[in-house]
């Protein structure tokens, strides 16, 4: 099987980190559901860390040799679940009532514009409801020569932008659902344009700090902290992501240990700072597909399962995967990751959606 022609097959660290109401001892079941999972993924490095009523287990593996740091505690890159980040923050800035998220974005990037009938707002920017494409149309012409390196690092911040001032939607904002990077890219100049602060800083201000989150960051600060993607074949390493002018939509990088942090905050939301924020970001705002099966909120997608809702968001930058989710019925949050780059019929999220879905 491709990634397993290392001398080092099935390396794993399991590590219980008992929370404040958590107590000793072991839970062979999960731990053998753990092990599975991370075998199923077969990439260099694999984190499965999962949270139950606060007692925390941590499966770590990989087909590559461990890392001078432990794996469960480097930063992982995130990907697209940097939206839940961003969603947050737009909640906590609305409930303190700093913003409304109604306000038209382009006003917010450019005071003096005028905005039609119909302007994008904020919130039609998270709601992925902006009738905005995935990407700007000249962004695979900028990205190409950088396509197997950084090609959103090609991109930066004023181009983004700059195309969304020029973009004219196809359909009324607000009437349709299309995935958009570019959508919450845009909702992060806007937030930092409207407020006059950098993003890094709003979204410290805001969200980490408040949570507790010193293991987050936007970019690779250091080699030994960092850990390294690897490209589809699994044995490749690729460079640090580098989000351009898409921060929000995909920059964040965090420990296993923060981002089970962020997940139990969801859980038990009176228990950290941002509480109606929080609570605000499990609320349902739209039902789109057929027969209105697929929920959403400002910050998660969400499924039904027997015992009630789950929350869950994937991600993936060129050389890693990541997958965060909790179910309220059940305690339970995870945080999965690893560095192996997406590939045709990949076992990661189908995977770790299982876990969370079958717990």
């Amino acid at each position: 099987m491709t990634g397993r022609s290392t001398p080092w097959p099935g390396i794993a660290d399991d590590v219980d980190q008992p929370r404040a109401n958590g107590g000793p001892g072991d839970d062979d079941t999960l731990r053998e559901r753990l092990e599975s999972a991370a075998d199923a993924v077969d990439a260099p490095d694999v984190v499965f860390a999962v949270s139950r009523h606060g007692r925390r287990t941590l499966h770590c593996a990989g087909t590559a040799p461990p890392p001078p740091v432990p794996r469960q505690d480097l930063r992982y890159e995130i990907g697209s679940a940097s939206k839940t980040f961003t969603g947050l923050l737009l909640a906590q800035l609305v409930r303190r009532g700093l913003l409304t998220g109604g306000e038209p974005a382009a006003a917010c990037l450019d005071p003096g514009r005028r905005t039609g009938a119909d302007p994008v707002t904020l919130a039609h920017l998270i709601t992925h409801t902006a009738g905005l494409p995935a990407l700007p149309a000249d962004f695979y012409r900028r990205a190409l020569p950088a396509w197997r390196t950084n090609p959103y690092g090609r991109y930066p911040a004023e181009r983004v932008t700059d195309a969304f001032l020029r973009y004219r939607p196809r359909h009324r904002p607000g009437t349709r659902w299309h995935y958009s990077n570019f959508g919450v890219a845009v909702l992060g100049h806007a937030l930092s344009a409207v407020s006059g602060t950098a993003w890094e800083d709003l979204l410290a201000t805001h969200v980490l700090r408040p949570l507790g989150l010193s293991g987050t960051a936007l970019r690779a600060e250091d080699p030994k902290a960092d850990a390294v993607g690897h490209g589809k074949d699994g044995r490749t390493p690729t460079l640090a992501f580098d989000a351009g002018g898409f921060e929000a939509a995909g920059a964040v990088r965090a420990t296993p240990h923060d981002l089970l942090t962020f997940l139990e905050a969801h859980l038990d939301p009176d228990g950290f700072p941002p509480a109606d924020a929080l609570r605000a970001v499990r609320t349902p705002v739209l039902r789109r597909g057929w027969g209105h099966r697929h929920v959403h909120t400002v910050a998660w997608f969400r499924h039904p399962t027997d015992g009630g809702p789950m929350y869950f968001h994937s991600g993936a930058t060129l050389g890693q995967q990541a997958f965060l989710g909790f179910r309220p019925d059940t305690g339970t949050a995870l945080a999965a990751m690893c560095t192996r780059r997406f590939r045709a019929h990949d076992p990661f999220v189908t995977t770790a959606y299982g876990f969370l879905a079958e717990d």
